[in-house]
């Protein structure tokens, strides 16, 4: 038996509780030769799915909402089984748009360092925890014994620590399976665990210059199979399961594809491809990639490189900075208003640094670091645009470094997330920041996935 029986549903089972068909009685037609492909985005908030075709024409989008990120005295967990009902609602919205029967292949991005450890079943034997939960110093200090630091894996919210915590507190018998979110995902699809990707896999340790696993792996005493088969981004990896195609709708044929963490969907997304540009994903936090010919890297600065290909590289880092700590200061409404009373073309001379809690990871890596929102001016539009600067000049730091370390300069900027649809902090931005900044093709990460599992990129 699979995980979570009570959610091998079929979503002809699921819409039958509602009295719902499953499918259009009339769904749009298809040419023979047209084939889609899909893209799938889990993020901490919600999954996303987008059907486009094979030139990238957006033919189907769906969210659905997951349950609030448990927090139990820190430990921050989601349940895989509220994944994969959020998955199948998802291609269920999909389905009353048009029809699947012509998917072609997929890719899903997932959450980079959501953690949890299953059998070769798929059964979850721990919580899964998220990326988000960054309550261990101590484990990290205890992995910097075996692990160089250069390897990006020991930062608090490390795929890799998560997974050595795991294991350590709950001992899990037999045979087990390391996987993050989008792995396991994939694996649902697949019918068993044991690939991943170069970008999911950069976090659990995966030498992504070597294309291997290191040695210092080995003395970390991994049952045999623990570790992911890694694969570039977007390599066709298997077909469906059968069992899954009947669950989800889709053809038997359909490939899968390695996918990625969110960020680098989110980059795809923009249409971003060339050396030089860049995508600045303005969502809960704040997230830079740029693409360069060469990898860098600065654990002290929280740098890292992502491989796309093998003459593409994603630099870039991830601030606490961003949305998150707007919205704990004001509704979505007040920002849309108060935006329109600002002048984005006159510094407020505040020198703020947002953060939502203390600690920052980029481009300044300190835990202990504190947010700098004071003095509050009385006025709410000059305390938000403040705000909106004091991001704008995290942003600015952050490709500055990044082209300090030697990535590639910056030509271009696109912007995916929430914030990029607010035309006035886009006019601070581009005063601080510096950088010329155009519109992306698309905000939404799983529109990446889907572009990754067509090969356009």
């Amino acid at each position: 038996m699979c995980v979570g029986e009570s959610t091998r549903r079929s979503l002809r089972s699921i819409l039958n509780q509602t009295g719902q068909e499953p499918y259009p009685q009339n769904p749009i037609s298809v040419t023979n030769d047209s084939r889609t492909y899909l893209g799938i985005d889990l993020g901490t908030s919600g999954v996303r799915s987008v059907l486009i075709s094979g030139t990238g024409e957006v033919l189907a989008e769906a969210r659905t909402g997951l349950p609030e990120t448990q927090d139990s005295g820190g430990m921050k967990t989601q349940k895989p089984d509220d994944w994969w009902n959020a998955v199948l609602d998802s291609l269920r919205q999909l389905v009353a748009q048009r029809t699947l029967t012509d998917v072609a292949g997929l890719c899903v991005d997932g959450t980079s360092g959501t953690t949890l450890l299953t059998d070769a079943e798929n059964r979850p034997l721990t919580p899964a925890l998220m990326y988000s939960d960054t309550r261990l110093p101590e484990t990290a200090r205890q992995l910097l014994e075996i692990v160089p630091q250069a390897a990006n894996a020991c930062s608090l919210s490390s795929a890799l620590l998560k997974a050595w915590w795991l294991r350590e507190h709950y001992a899990p018998a037999g045979d087990y399976y390391i996987q993050q979110q989008a792995d396991w995902i994939l694996s649902r699809l697949r019918g068993t665990p044991g690939i991943s990707d170069w970008n999911n896999g950069l976090k659990l340790g995966y030498d992504v210059v070597n294309k291997t696993w290191p040695e210092w792996m080995q003395q970390m005493n991994w049952p045999v199979g623990a570790l992911p088969e890694v694969f570039a981004p977007g390599t066709q990896v298997d077909t469906i399961n059968t069992d899954m195609a009947a669950e989800t709708g889709l053809p038997q044929d359909t490939q899968l594809h390695a996918g990625s963490t969110d960020g680098v969907a989110a980059f795809l997304a923009s249409g971003a491809s060339q050396h030089g540009d860049a995508m600045t994903s303005l969502g809960s936090t704040l997230i830079l990639k740029l693409c360069s010919r060469h990898p860098v890297a600065s654990p002290e600065h929280g740098v890292y490189s992502h491989r796309l290909d093998e003459n593409r590289w994603l630099a870039g880092g991830a601030s606490n900075t961003g949305g998150a700590v707007l919205k704990q200061l004001f509704k979505n409404d007040d920002l849309r208003s108060l935006s329109l009373d600002m002048h984005p073309d006159t510094d407020t001379g505040l020198n703020y640094y947002p953060l939502p809690a203390v600690g920052e990871r980029f481009p300044i890596n300190d835990p202990e670091k504190k947010p700098l929102m004071n003095p509050v001016p009385e006025n709410p539009a000059i305390f938000l645009q403040g705000l909106f600067e004091g991001i704008a000049r995290v942003e600015k730091t952050g490709y500055d470094l990044l082209e300090q370390l030697g990535a590639d300069p910056v030509t271009s900027i696109r912007t995916t997330g929430g914030g990029a649809a607010n035309i006035t902090w886009t006019n601070i931005r581009e005063r601080i920041v510096g950088r010329p900044m155009q519109e992306g093709l698309h905000d939404e990460a799983a529109y990446g996935m889907a572009r990754l599992a067509a090969g356009l990129f």
